[in-house]
Order: structure tokens, then C-alpha cells, then sequence
């Protein structure tokens, strides 16, 4: 492991155990909290989590707001949310000025624009086993430490081909790889592209947000550049499961993490646009398009009418 990623991982790393409650509350003072969870078609889990999300709300005012963006979903994602407790907002009706696109990058900018927390805590919205500490568990560091501003989760992740204690398939095949390759001094982070961190609102606003599956790859690779590698920490939360999705769906996220990689360590050397896949119709190979070279949006505070919702600075 390269030094500076082998310091880190002792310094940075920690459990969901470390961080009692009762500390976080002591720490928490006037710091608001926001619970965001980025949804599509998640109707059988979504509203198990926002219900737990607002028990730990209601007994210990760790968290001031639960937001829920569904990203166009086919099913009653959005009235489930709702019932349970959340404040549901459609990508589509979030910054309507700037235009929409699909994709997990999307929801979680804008859910900068329709929440209120100094700290966004991100939640996928298709777990089947929360519980209270992956909340408190990502708030730990944040709350007691005012030098860290992003903290990743770790966990693991049961999977018959993979390491329990690794990460996901594309995280083993690619990521990891890749991030070891060009970006070494971020090889000590167990899981780079789990979907449940928190961060303070003043990193997130000042940095762009990856389209689709690269978002969590570029918010590690760009909090690290902009804020150095000891703003970031990472907290053992145990295990997680959840579904799986197939392996091409797998190879487009892939994709897309690359591009977002390479969109950082190669800017001159554009990828090509496009990832090629094939399927069997009728007995016939025939190829498929996805586009992937998809654009970032850009830092929060650069859009005007984001910007003016904020404090001048000091």
C-alpha cells in the first residue's frame, strides 16, 4: 500500500461502535442533519428506511430532515417515502432551470438545493437491513472532528463470488484497480463506491457531482485534491445487503466510473463515448449503444439561484 494510503487507514478508519449516542448529541450542538436518500422504483424498501431514519430522529434529534429524490420511478416509490415520513421531491421539479438527467449523479446534486443540513447524510434507498448506526455511525467523525469533511462506509457485503469483507464486483474488477493504479494515496478506502456517506454541505457545494454510478468515485477523487486526504474518513458499519443487478448492468456502471476516472487523471485523453454490449435476439448477436460519456454538473455554488439561498462568507 502506498505511504501516504497506509497512514491514512490508521488515522482515518474507525467503527459504527466508536461513536456513542450520547456523544453525538453532546457534539451535535446547533449543527443541523439531513437524511438524503436517492430512489428509483425502491417501493418494497424505501419506506422501512425513511421509518427507521425518523425513529432515530424522534429519539435522539441526530437528524432535522429526511429527504427522499425519486429519480423518476415507475412504481409508488414517492407515496411510500411520503407516508413514512419523508419529504419527497422529483428530480424532474428540483432546479428546473438547469435541466435534468437521469442518474444517481443528478439526485444527489440536487438534493444540495432542497435540503437545509450543514450535514447531508446519503442513504441508498434499496437496503434490506438498516439500522439507526449507519446514521450515526457516518455523523461520528463529522460531529467531533471539524478537520474531516467526507466519511465513506464500509461494510460487508455477503456475495458468493466475493470476499465478505471486500467490496461489490465492480469494486474488485475495477475501482480498486484502477484507483490503486493512477490514484494511490486513495487505495487505504475499504470501499470507494459505497453508496451510504456523509459529508459537511460546504465540501459537496464546491465540488462537481459525476454523472450516474461515477458520483461517489468523483466526490472521493475531488474532496481528496481540493481538501486533502485528511478531510476524508471511513467507518466500519458492519454489513449490508441488498439486490444485486446484472452483470451488464454491472459492465455500465463500470463504464461510467471509468470515464469518471479517467475524465480526472487523463483530461486530454478522452474515452470514447459509448460502450458497446451485445445481446441474442431471434438467434442473432446484435450490439447495443449506451451512452457514457455524460457530463459533470458542476459545483452547487456556482448556480445562481443555489448561490443566493447561501450565507456571505465571513
Amino acid at each position: 500500500m502506498h505511504d501516504a494510503a497506509a497512514r491514512w487507514f490508521l488515522a482515518r478508519t474507525s467503527a459504527a461502535g466508536d461513536w456513542a449516542v450520547d456523544q453525538l448529541i453532546d457534539a451535535k450542538g446547533d449543527t443541523t442533519v439531513s437524511v438524503v436518500l436517492p430512489a428509483l422504483d425502491e417501493e418494497p424498501t424505501v419506506g422501512i428506511i425513511v421509518a427507521g431514519v425518523r425513529e432515530l430522529a424522534e429519539s435522539t434529534g441526530l437528524v432535522d430532515e429526511i429527504v427522499v429524490i425519486d429519480s423518476g420511478s415507475a412504481d409508488r416509490t414517492a407515496e411510500v417515502a411520503a407516508a413514512a415520513g419523508a419529504t419527497v421531491h422529483h428530480r424532474d421539479d428540483v432546479l428546473p432551470e438547469c435541466g435534468s438527467f437521469a442518474g444517481k449523479g443528478e439526485v444527489l446534486w440536487k438534493a444540495l438545493a432542497v435540503t437545509r443540513g450543514d450535514l447531508l447524510v446519503y442513504v441508498d434507498a434499496d437496503l434490506t437491513d438498516f439500522g439507526g448506526h449507519y446514521i450515526t455511525g457516518l455523523l461520528g467523525p463529522l460531529l467531533t472532528d471539524h478537520t474531516v469533511g467526507l466519511v465513506k462506509a464500509f461494510y460487508d457485503r455477503p456475495l458468493l463470488d466475493v470476499s465478505a469483507a471486500g467490496g461489490g464486483r465492480v469494486t474488485e474488477l475495477l475501482a480498486r484497480p484502477l484507483l490503486n493504479a493512477y490514484l494511490p494515496h486513495l487505495a487505504g478506502v475499504v470501499q470507494p463506491l459505497a453508496g451510504e456517506y456523509a459529508a459537511r454541505r460546504t465540501l459537496l457545494e464546491r465540488l462537481p457531482f459525476a454523472a450516474g454510478y461515477g458520483v461517489e468515485t468523483g466526490l472521493l477523487i475531488d474532496a481528496a485534491e481540493r481538501f486533502g486526504l485528511d478531510a476524508i474518513a471511513q467507518v466500519d458499519l458492519g454489513q449490508r445487503t441488498h439486490g444485486h443487478q446484472d452483470t451488464a448492468a454491472l459492465g455500465r456502471m463500470a463504464a461510467t466510473i471509468l470515464h469518471t476516472v479517467a475524465r480526472r487523471v487523463a483530461p486530454d485523453r478522452r474515452p470514447w463515448p459509448t460502450l458497446t454490449q451485445f445481446t441474442r435476439e431471434g438467434g442473432r448477436v446484435t450490439p447495443r449503444e449506451t451512452e457514457i460519456d455524460l457530463p459533470d454538473r458542476p459545483p452547487m455554488l456556482s448556480i445562481p439561484e443555489y448561490a443566493a439561498t447561501r450565507p456571505l462568507p465571513a
